[in-house]
């Protein structure tokens, strides 16, 4: 029970805005986990959760290491504007030409990022493939990575 609990704080809070610990306990219980504030209050001790800041200036619940949405977003932004240099598709998979050494850095800052309908990336020296999943979504990927890079 513990585990799951625990698993699910997680997930709760790379998908919404937490930011204090009632407001967790009130999404565990909506989620069928009736929990008091002294176990959610251990959960986030052993988790190690800490508060970063988000957009607007409020802080909220993350997991050790992973970067604020506000910095993944930025620094996405910041690498495709600075290394990407054609941005194409076919089918499924969306293929984004760099500058030579920069392929990894931005495929890493895509997978970050989190994107739902982007299953991974795969990168050389200077080529990155993405992976969208459903098709249907390739446009949606297309026009933002390229909203990104043109600023």
């Amino acid at each position: 029970m513990k585990a799951r609990r625990q698993r699910l704080i997680l997930e709760i809070i790379r998908q919404q805005v937490i930011e204090t610990q009632e407001e967790l306990a009130e999404a565990l219980r909506a989620a069928g986990f009736p929990v008091t504030q002294a176990t959610v209050s251990r959960d986030i001790r052993e988790l190690g959760l800490i508060k970063v800041p988000d957009e607007g200036g409020i802080f909220r619940y993350a997991a050790p290491g992973e970067a604020p949405p506000l910095k993944r977003d930025e620094r996405l932004k910041r690498l495709l504007r600075t290394s990407v240099q054609l941005i194409d598709y076919s089918e499924n998979l969306v293929v984004i030409k760099t500058l030579p050494g920069e392929a990894q850095g931005v495929a890493s800052a895509i997978d970050q990022a989190a994107w739902p309908e982007i299953i991974g990336t795969v990168a050389g020296d200077d080529t990155i493939l993405v992976i969208v999943k459903p098709r249907k979504k390739v446009s949606a990927v297309l026009q933002r990575l390229n909203e990104l890079a043109r600023g």
